[in-house]
């Protein structure tokens, strides 16, 4: 991969990066400022409520996160773009929807038939 297009995926990646951690103090900060009382017990189920789902995606960019990381270090190893299966490179069309994949298609497609073979059983 040549310097501009890895430059091209470092902005991209740290752009992510930043998004997710400007989302992430929000959320932080509008559960800081929650300091409401809520006499009826309805209103309160369904702030607990929306606080779990906000938890949750969260703790699901969280794991984004570190995978943005990852693939940070790898573009700084020169190892970004190349599948961890086969050693094959992985496709720019690829890389460009999911910067963070480690797998070409090929692999990645072989990988979930598996697990769909093993989950069946």
């Amino acid at each position: 991969m040549d310097r501009k297009r890895e430059e091209e995926f470092r902005r991209l990646l740290q752009s992510q990066m930043d998004d997710l951690l400007q989302e992430a103090e929000k959320t932080v900060n509008g559960m800081t400022a929650d300091k409401e009382s809520f006499p009826d017990p309805t209103d309160r189920a369904l702030l607990e409520s929306n606080r779990n789902f906000q938890l949750r995606i969260r703790d699901r960019e969280r794991k984004l996160l570190n995978k943005i990381r990852e693939a940070l270090d790898r573009l700084e190893a020169g190892t970004f773009g190349i599948c961890e299966e086969c050693g094959e490179g992985i496709s720019i069309e690829r890389l460009r929807v999911r910067p963070v994949t480690t797998l070409c298609i090929r692999c990645k497609t072989r990988m979930e038939a598996l697990e769909r073979r093993l989950g069946a059983s």
